[in-house]
C-alpha cells in the first residue's frame, strides 16, 4: 500500500544574487545617476559611519518603495532566485509554476525516469475519503507498472522497423522500457510528484506570493511559495521588504463566477460536445489567422532591408526570411531567430488554435511559453464521467487498450465516491490521470511557432505533441502555403541549411531519415 505520509516537500535556496535587495535599487539609481554605475555597497552605505549608513539605507528603502508602489519594477528582474523543489505534484507544477512565461525549469522526467511507488502528493482529506484516495492512487501505480512492462512488445514492434541491428542489445531494452514507460505515464494521477530546479526574478517571486490564492492548487501553493518567500527572506531580510499579501482568492474574477465550486458544480456539457466537435478529428485546429499573414511577413522584410517590390518579391522576401537554405541561422541549434534583425519580421503573422491534449501532453506544451494559451480552471471542468486521451501506442492492441480503459473508468470511480465522502473539488482533482482530458485556445507569433514546431515535429519529441504540432502545420500549409512549407522538423531544416550532422540528437537519433520523407508519409506510434 501507498504510504500515507507521502505529502512531504522540500524546498531549497541554492542559488540568489549575493544582496538582492540592494542590487535592485543599485540599478535604479544608475537610471538617474550621473556618477557613472552604482553599485550595492553604495546602495547600503557600507563605507559610511553607522549614523550616515542608517541614512542611506533609509532613502534606499524609500526609493525602492516608491518606483515598486509606481510600478516601475523592471530593476527587481534583475536579482533571481534558484530553488531546488522536491515532492512538489505535477498538478501544482503545470496549474501554477508553468502556468506564465516568466520562469526558467528542469525537473525529471516521466518520461525517461521510472516514477517511484511513494511520488505521490496527498491534499487534506476526511480519514474515509483518505483510504479511498490512497487505494485509487495504489491501483493506477498498478496499472502503470502492468503497461510499462507489457507495452514493451508493442513497442519493439515500431522500434526494430527502425533500428533492425540493434535486435539483442542493451541498447534496445533501455530504449524499449523508456519508449514503454511513456505511454504508461498516462494513467499516473497529476499528484505524481516530481523534483526540480524553478529560476526566477524577484519580481516573479513577489508575483507568486501576491497571486497564491487562485484555483486550482490552493493549499499546495501556499505552503510551497510561502516556503520559497521564507528562504528568500532568510538569504536578505530586506527583500521582506516587498513582500506584499496575497491577494484574496474571494477578489480573483475567476471565484466570482465560480463561488459555489463546492457544491458540486459539473463542467458545461455543451461547451464540451462544441469544443470537441469544433476539432473536426484533429488534435489542433487552426480557428483564426491575420488574413493578410504572407503579406505583411514580405512587407515587414522589405522595410528590414530597405528593398522594394521590384528589387524583393513577396515570394523572395518570405523565402528569405524562412528558408533555411538561404537564412542559415534557422540551421542552428542555439535558437537566434529573437536576435535576428530578419527573422525578427516572423513576428507579424500569427495563428490561433484550438487544442485538446492529455494533461501530460499539455505539460510539454505549456514549456513553450512563447505560444501562450488560456488553460482551464481545472477545478471548474472536473469531468463527472472519463474524459481522456489514450495514448497511440495502446489503439491496436486489444489488452493494452482494456487495462488502459479499466484504470480510467476505476479513476473515475474513485473520484465520485471521494465527491460522496465530501472531498473537496481541489483535492479530487489530484486523483485525475495524466490522460485527463485538457481543452484550450492557444496563440501564437510565426517566430514562436516556427521554432516549437521545430522541436515537437522531431520525431523524438512525445508523440501527442508532436501530432497537435502536425496537425498545426498542415493546415497552416493550407491557408499560408509559402509559410507552411519551411514548418519542419529540426533535421529537415538542417538538411536545407546544409548543417551537419543533419540530425543533431547525436545518439538519441530517432532511426528515420525524416528529412528524406515527403510530409504525407510522416507516421509514428511511438
Amino acid at each position: 500500500m501507498i504510504s500515507a505520509a507521502t505529502t512531504a516537500f522540500d524546498v531549497r535556496l541554492v542559488n540568489a544574487f549575493r544582496r538582492p535587495f540592494d542590487n535592485a535599487v543599485a540599478t535604479a539609481r544608475t537610471c538617474y545617476s550621473a556618477a557613472g554605475i552604482i553599485d550595492e555597497r553604495q546602495v547600503g552605505g557600507d563605507d559610511l559611519e553607522p549614523a550616515e549608513r542608517l541614512t542611506a539605507r533609509s532613502r534606499r528603502d524609500a526609493l525602492a518603495d516608491s518606483i515598486f508602489q509606481a510600478g516601475h519594477h523592471t530593476p527587481f528582474q534583475h536579482v533571481s532566485f534558484q530553488f531546488a523543489l522536491s515532492g512538489v505534484s505535477r498538478h501544482f507544477i503545470w496549474s501554477f509554476l508553468h502556468a506564465h512565461p516568466f520562469y526558467n525549469s528542469e525537473q525529471v522526467s516521466q518520461r525517461y525516469v521510472k516514477v517511484a511507488k511513494d511520488a505521490l502528493y496527498v491534499p487534506a482529506l476526511p480519514a474515509a475519503a483518505r483510504e479511498v484516495f490512497l487505494a485509487a492512487a495504489e491501483a493506477q501505480m498498478e496499472a502503470y507498472h502492468f503497461l510499462r512492462q507489457e507495452g514493451q512488445a508493442a513497442v519493439a514492434r515500431e522500434y526494430f522497423e527502425r533500428f533492425r541491428n540493434r535486435r539483442g542489445t542493451k541498447r534496445a531494452e533501455r530504449d524499449i522500457e523508456k519508449r514503454s514507460q511513456e505511454a504508461a505515464r498516462y494513467v499516473l494521477p497529476v499528484a505524481t510528484t516530481a523534483y526540480l530546479y524553478h529560476t526566477v526574478s524577484g519580481i516573479t517571486l513577489l508575483r507568486y506570493k501576491r497571486l497564491l490564492e487562485q484555483f486550482d492548487t490552493l493549499a499546495e501553493q501556499r505552503a510551497v511559495v510561502g516556503a520559497m518567500v521564507e528562504e528568500v527572506q532568510k538569504h536578505d531580510p530586506d527583500f521582506a521588504k516587498l513582500v506584499a499579501d496575497p491577494l484574496p482568492l474571494e477578489a480573483t474574477p475567476e471565484f466570482a463566477f465560480l463561488g459555489a465550486l463546492e457544491q458540486g458544480r459539473a463542467p458545461a456539457a455543451e461547451l464540451v460536445a462544441e469544443f470537441d466537435a469544433s476539432l473536426e478529428g484533429r488534435v489542433s485546429k487552426l480557428i483564426d489567422w491575420k488574413g493578410k499573414n504572407e503579406e505583411i511577413l514580405a512587407l515587414s522584410v522589405r522595410e528590414v532591408l530597405g528593398a522594394g517590390r521590384a528589387q524583393l518579391s513577396d515570394d523572395a522576401a518570405i523565402a528569405l526570411a524562412l528558408d533555411p537554405g538561404q537564412n542559415h541561422l534557422l540551421g542552428e541549434t542555439l535558437n537566434l531567430s529573437t536576435h535576428s534583425k530578419l527573422t525578427r519580421a516572423l513576428f507579424h503573422p500569427s495563428y490561433t488554435f484550438r487544442k485538446r491534449l492529455s494533461h501530460t501532453a499539455d505539460s510539454q506544451d505549456q514549456r513553450h511559453r512563447m505560444t501562450p494559451a488560456s488553460r482551464p480552471v481545472l477545478t471548474a471542468n472536473l469531468p463527472p464521467a472519463p474524459d481522456f486521451v489514450r495514448p497511440a501506442l495502446y489503439a491496436e492492441d486489444e489488452t493494452l487498450r482494456a487495462r488502459f480503459d479499466e484504470s480510467m473508468a476505476r479513476t473515475w470511480e474513485a473520484i465520485a465516491r471521494l465527491e460522496r465522502l465530501g472531498a473537496s473539488a481541489e483535492a479530487r482533482s489530484y486523483l485525475l490521470p495524466n490522460a485527463v482530458a485538457i481543452r484550450f485556445t492557444e496563440s501564437s507569433d510565426l517566430l514562436a511557432l516556427r521554432h516549437k514546431h521545430a522541436l515537437r515535429l522531431c520525431y523524438n519529441a512525445q508523440e501527442e505533441i508532436w501530432r497537435a504540432s502536425r496537425d498545426e502545420s498542415d493546415q497552416i500549409i493550407a491557408i499560408n502555403p509559402r509559410i507552411g512549407r519551411y514548418l519542419l522538423p529540426p533535421c529537415s531544416l538542417r538538411a536545407l541549411a546544409g548543417s551537419r550532422p543533419i540530425c543533431p540528437e547525436g545518439d538519441r537519433y530517432c532511426g528515420v531519415p525524416v528529412w528524406r520523407k515527403p510530409r504525407a508519409e510522416w507516421r509514428r506510434t511511438i
